[in-house]
């Protein structure tokens, strides 16, 4: 009764802090921000007086939007597994909040912990995919606003986790890393000089190698041409963090060789996938053709959605799982690396053709803001959206000529 009764307190304690905490919204920082914060100069007492009130705002604010899911979905084993992950690592962070921050040892024992709160949220993306095919499997296909509500929720729900792993890594990066030769303007995760094209050349060798020591007997040809308003032979560079680049290009890779290869099995030849990077004075754009046979128009929408999925489910054994591979969540989770910096990621697809997948990111490192959800009074309409009428004709199925006899009546 005694471990009840702690229990009890301890999760109303909780929830009083998140009521507190997510009332305040989020401070989005640039990307010239975190690169200032970090540099030689950096101080870790600031840091960590910053971190130890913004992550539990962060925290709280997507947490009172778990709350508002479908009661049928948040009674899966899975969802539940995730909501006592955020709990344990918000009270963690909240121990802090009375420490002294001139004590090296508490700055010591603070990276440990949010290297060991980011190592815990590890398995966030899959589990909570899991959550979703549980709640699917259980009481199938719903309507449109549950749909809607729960596209709208993981949409902020992982931009939210990507946000707070990007504080974590660039404080314990920072503070407790080393430093990397072959990369020296790297500040934390964020690499002030990162060569795009050294990215994209990574990603697709990484897919060809793979690609090589698979069931596939073809391998492909890849094109690159970078343009440059003055050169050519210079490098394409912009502050950014590879780590994000690298997942999303390694994802359109994956999409565009399996597409090819799949379209074209019965050739001896493939058709290279091209990759053009250009460079202007507001947007870097990269864009990536193949002649994959594209998507149809109706389906382009479903490409990011998490309830419409059709990749295989993978085992939930493996707990060392790339981000974005499994569920079929590698196109909405790269657009949304993309979107975090204010970028986007947009397809254009030609049926019995191939598709452009085209990711825009900001040039200037000012430009490029943290992009976060708040929960507010906006936030919660979104939940409470109730399904009306269509105020467009929906195409029957009907024949012909019964539909003309039921019009003429």
């Amino acid at each position: 009764m005694k471990h009840l009764g702690s229990l009890v307190r301890t999760a109303a304690l909780v929830s009083k802090h998140i009521e507190h905490f997510s009332r305040f919204s989020p401070s989005p920082l640039s990307m010239k921000q975190f690169l200032d914060f970090g540099s030689t100069s950096a101080c870790e007492r600031t840091s960590f007086v910053f971190l130890r009130q913004e992550l539990p705002v962060r925290l709280s604010n997507i947490m009172k939007e778990i709350s508002l899911l479908p009661d049928r979905l948040l009674a899966t084993p899975s969802v539940q597994l995730v909501e006592t992950w955020y709990i344990q690592s918000l009270t963690e962070i909240l121990d802090f909040l009375d420490k002294n921050p001139d004590d090296h040892r508490v700055l010591e024992t603070f990276v440990e912990v949010l290297e060991g709160v980011r190592n815990r949220h590890n398995e966030v993306v899959p589990t909570m995919a899991q959550g979703v095919i549980e709640y699917k499997d259980a009481f199938g296909r719903q309507d449109a606003v549950t749909d809607h509500n729960i596209q709208y929720f993981m949409d902020r729900f992982y931009t939210s986790r990507i946000s707070i792993r990007m504080l974590i890594n660039q404080h314990s990066l920072v503070f407790n890393g080393n430093s990397n030769p072959a990369h020296p303007y790297t500040i934390g995760c964020i690499d002030s000089k990162c060569d795009v094209t050294e990215v994209v050349r990574g990603a697709a060798s990484e897919h060809t190698l793979t690609t090589s020591r698979s069931v596939f007997t073809h391998s492909l040809t890849h094109s690159f041409i970078p343009r440059l308003a003055n050169s050519l032979r210079e490098p394409i560079q912009i502050s950014y963090v590879p780590s994000h680049l690298y997942h999303m290009l390694f994802e359109l890779f994956k999409n565009a060789m399996r597409a090819t290869i799949e379209t074209h099995e019965a050739s001896r030849t493939l058709p290279p996938i091209r990759v053009l990077v250009a460079l202007a004075e507001e947007d870097l754009s990269i864009k990536m053709s193949d002649r994959g046979g594209g998507v149809p128009f109706r389906k382009m929408e479903r490409v990011f959605s998490y309830m419409y999925s059709t990749a295989p489910r993978p085992s939930m054994e493996h707990t060392h799982r790339a981000p974005l591979a499994g569920f079929g969540y590698g196109l909405p989770i790269s657009r949304l690396y993309a979107r975090y910096f204010q970028g986007d990621l947009q397809l254009y697809s030609m049926e019995g053709f191939g598709t452009d997948a085209v990711i825009h990111l900001k040039a200037l490192s000012t430009d490029s803001v943290e992009r976060l959800p708040v929960f507010n009074k906006t936030a919660l309409r979104h939940y409470k959206l109730s399904l009306e009428a269509d105020d467009w004709c929906v195409p029957s199925s009907e024949p012909l000529d019964l539909a003309v006899q039921r019009s003429a009546k």
